[in-house]
């Protein structure tokens, strides 16, 4: 029950982080779209005009975007969900099943796919923005704040914090949620090492009473 109680304990602490990191996902990208006046630059390509210097993009679909919150939104609400559940658990002194067990592997693995595809879509999506930055700015940091693109009236001075914080909340959670899904796993084995152990025990037990009535 020691190793039962160490695993639920690491599970509480690493679905609070995964909480937190996921506003670190929901918070800026929203920012970001609401910015951009409901245009996603991940992956939004373009051409410089020279006469005025100004950036005519051809936006990519809102859905990088909208994916990527709608990752974050489920990474909240499932840490959240379990966050009150485990600690319930413990409140009781008591453990999830090994059904439950099996489902938290089943969702964990299923949320790393998701929060995996996200962090790609983030990062080659914003590469393939900070490559057009990069042909008139230095660096795509100093493209921020620059009134690039008057004709869609975003507003850029915060895109580059902003895409740099969702990329941070993104791989983190990717990892907290790779060692949260070890964390189920290794609760999902000790159960089944607990479940063979009371069948080799009432098989033994079982063997005995029989040997011990055809001695009588």
């Amino acid at each position: 029950m020691a190793l039962l109680n160490i695993l639920l304990l690491s599970q509480i602490a690493g679905y609070v982080v995964a909480l937190i990191l996921s506003l670190c996902i929901i918070v800026p990208m929203s920012l970001h779209q609401e910015e951009f006046r409901g245009h996603c630059l991940l992956f939004s390509t373009g051409v410089w005009q020279e006469p005025d210097g100004q950036f005519v993009v051809n936006w990519a679909s809102r859905l990088y975007c909208n994916y990527t919150i709608f990752v974050g939104m489920v990474l909240f609400i499932t840490s959240a969900i379990q966050i009150y559940r485990l600690s319930m658990f413990m409140w009781h002194g008591e453990d999830s099943s090994f059904l439950s067990a099996f489902v938290d592997v089943v969702t964990s693995i299923f949320l790393v796919t998701l929060t995996l595809v996200a962090a790609i879509i983030v990062t080659l999506g914003f590469i393939t923005w900070c490559q057009c930055m990069t042909k008139r700015f230095p660096s795509c940091e100093l493209a921020a704040g620059n009134a690039i693109d008057k004709a869609d009236d975003i507003d850029t001075s915060g895109f580059h914090i902003e895409l740099g914080a969702a990329q941070f909340g993104i791989w983190s959670s990717l990892s907290i949620w790779v060692g949260l899904s070890v964390f189920a796993v290794l609760k999902l084995l000790r159960y089944h090492q607990l479940e063979n152990m009371k069948v080799s025990m009432y098989r033994e037990r079982q063997r005995l009473i029989e040997a011990t009535t055809n001695n009588q």
